[in-house]
């Protein structure tokens, strides 16, 4: 057997390794959608709080959907790069950390809506 063939069987059973840099990069791109998601929140919930009539304006509305865009374009990312990269543990713990703090933030949205709704206005 030489040496050539002795490589290529060796290379043919390891297993791929994880891309770490890969992954760090696509958990800085989770926490960046994360914050931007949760501050997009706030910004609605003091929108609404300012506002004489509770609603959005346009300047916010648009801000508001901007930064959920952005969000979901860069968390969509990074969970394609993730999984081409079959590294499903990052993928598996990122993606739950981030519904889970959403799920909260969503939460705070709807309870606020609600005490809002209840206090008439403010």
């Amino acid at each position: 057997m030489d040496a050539a063939a002795l490589l290529a069987a060796a290379d043919a059973s390891a297993a791929p390794s994880v891309n770490l840099w890969g992954a760090l990069g696509c958990a800085v791109a989770y926490s960046a959608s994360l914050l931007a998601t949760l501050d997009a929140f706030a910004d609605w919930i003091l929108a609404r709080a300012d506002s004489p009539a509770g609603r959005l304006t346009p300047a916010v509305g648009l801000k508001f959907a901007s930064k959920i865009a952005a969000a979901a374009i860069a968390v969509v990312a990074a969970a394609i790069v993730l999984a081409l990269d079959e590294n499903w543990f990052a993928f598996t713990t990122l993606t739950i950390a981030f519904v889970f703090v959403i799920a909260i933030g969503l939460l705070v949205l709807v309870r606020h809506a609600r005490v809002t709704g209840m206090s008439g206005g403010g």
